[in-house]
């Protein structure tokens, strides 16, 4: 191996660790309450190496929901594959949410949170292209099913993309307004069970009568 492969395979660790760091400390005190001290610190780096990495903590929070973001579009465009009915395809969708919910709630309504606000205006053109990039694989493997179901008769004769809106809006609106509801009552968790209601809802109101 040369030198610049393995220059290239240290920095690309390093990145990881960093990376691996910041889940841990935005996990333990919150985006707002966490430092770029502190992530270094945890990454047993100096901050000025950080910021050789990530442009803010804004650019390095991104990044982690980028990664949700991907594996979301890995996943929908598995059950899109998959030769199976386009209702069951629609219940597996449900499935693949829940385990991204599972995997890191905190880093989830970062990413609804990002698609609305004005934290796309303080990262680099980069992480922003990346963001757009797997938005549009999701996005796109749900069309896709959503098409098929109309083209077989199944689904109501509405503009694809508009319902494959409805449906991930569904989602990340229940995620972020059920989840809130963690500060009255922290010992339930109620985005799942509602979750599954608002899935039967949808399933139903996609079929034709």
């Amino acid at each position: 191996m040369g030198i610049y492969e393995r220059k290239q395979r240290e920095k690309k660790q390093r990145r990881e660790e960093i990376l691996n760091a910041a889940r841990k400390v935005f996990s333990h005190k919150g985006f707002n309450t966490a430092t770029i001290e502190e992530i270094a610190l945890e990454a047993e780096l100096s901050p000025g190496t950080l910021y050789l990495y990530f442009k803010n903590k804004e650019e390095l929070h991104t990044t982690l929901s980028i990664e949700i973001l991907k594996y979301l579009a890995d996943e929908i465009q598995k059950v899109n594959s998959q030769d199976i009915s386009v209702e069951d395809k629609v219940e597996k969708f449900y499935d693949v949410f829940i385990d991204l919910y599972d995997y890191d709630s905190d880093i989830l309504i970062n990413l609804f949170h990002l698609q609305s606000g004005e934290t796309l205006h303080n990262i680099s053109d980069d992480v922003l292209e990346q963001i757009k990039i797997y938005s549009t694989m999701a996005h796109g493997a749900i069309i896709d099913v959503v098409k098929e179901g109309i083209a077989q008769g199944i689904f109501i004769d509405e503009h694809p993309a508009a319902l494959a809106d409805i449906l991930w809006a569904s989602y990340a609106g229940i995620v972020l307004w059920v989840d809130s509801k963690r500060f009255l009552n922290n010992q339930k968790d109620f985005v799942k069970p509602t979750l599954k209601t608002a899935f039967k809802i949808i399933s139903k109101g996609l079929r034709k009568e």
